[in-house]
C-alpha cells in the first residue's frame, strides 16, 4: 500500500503528540508503547519504523510539551500578558484539572530526574528558555537577578500545582492554588536584594 508523501512524518508527529499527552497524564513509567500507540490509533508494530526506543519517544514527547509551553508563554507575552497574568494563567483550575495538556514540569519532575542524561539536558535547556521568557515579565532590565527570581517563582508555581493536584478535596486544592498565587506575586514584587 502506497501512502501520500509526508505520511510517515505526519504519523510520527501524531505519535509524539499522543505520547506527550499520555506521559503528562499517566507518567513516563506508566505510559507503555502499546498504550500510546493504541491511543494514536496504531498498532504496537507501527512503533519501530518511527522510533528506536521508548527513550527516544519520551525525549521527543517532552521536547514537544516544553516547546508548546514556551510557545504559549511567548504568544501570551505578545498579546500583552503581564507577570500577574502569567502566574494566574498557570495556577488556575483548568490547568489543575488537565495535566495531560499542561506543564510537563508539574506533571513529571520526579520522573524527569530519573531519565537519561540526554533527556535531562534537553529539559534543562528548555527550562532555561522558559525562565528567560518568564524573567522578561519581571520589572527592570534582563539581569541574572531577574532570571534567579523567575526560576524561584516558576519553582513555586510548579510545586503549588503538584501540591494542589495531590489533594482530593477541591476546596482545599483551590486554597493551595490561591496561596501559591499570593506567594508568587509577593516574590515577584519583592525588591531585589
Amino acid at each position: 500500500m502506497r501512502f501520500e508523501k509526508g505520511h510517515k512524518l505526519s504519523t510520527r508527529r501524531h505519535i509524539i503528540d499522543v505520547a506527550s499527552k499520555c506521559v503528562r497524564r499517566d507518567g513516563i513509567s506508566a505510559s507503555g508503547i502499546a498504550g500510546i500507540m493504541g491511543e494514536a490509533g496504531l498498532t504496537k508494530g507501527a512503533f519501530s519504523p518511527h522510533f528506536e526506543s521508548k527513550d527516544v519517544l519520551v525525549r521527543e514527547a517532552l521536547t514537544k510539551a516544553l516547546g508548546d509551553q514556551q510557545h504559549c508563554l511567548e504568544e501570551d507575552q505578545l498579546k500583552g500578558l503581564d507577570l500577574e497574568g502569567a502566574i494566574r494563567g498557570y495556577l488556575n483550575s483548568a490547568h489543575l484539572k488537565a495535566p495531560a495538556d499542561g506543564c510537563p514540569s508539574a506533571a513529571l519532575l520526579p520522573e524527569i530526574a530519573r531519565q537519561l542524561l540526554s533527556i535531562r539536558q534537553d529539559y534543562e535547556k528548555a527550562l532555561q528558555r522558559y525562565v528567560a521568557t518568564f524573567a522578561a515579565l519581571l520589572p527592570g532590565a534582563d539581569t541574572a537577578e531577574n532570571r534567579r527570581r523567575a526560576r524561584a517563582i516558576f519553582g513555586l508555581m510548579v510545586g503549588t500545582l503538584q501540591f494542589a493536584r495531590a489533594v482530593p478535596d477541591t476546596a482545599e486544592a483551590q486554597q493551595i492554588m490561591d496561596g501559591g498565587i499570593e506567594a508568587a506575586l509577593h516574590l515577584a514584587r519583592a525588591p531585589s536584594p
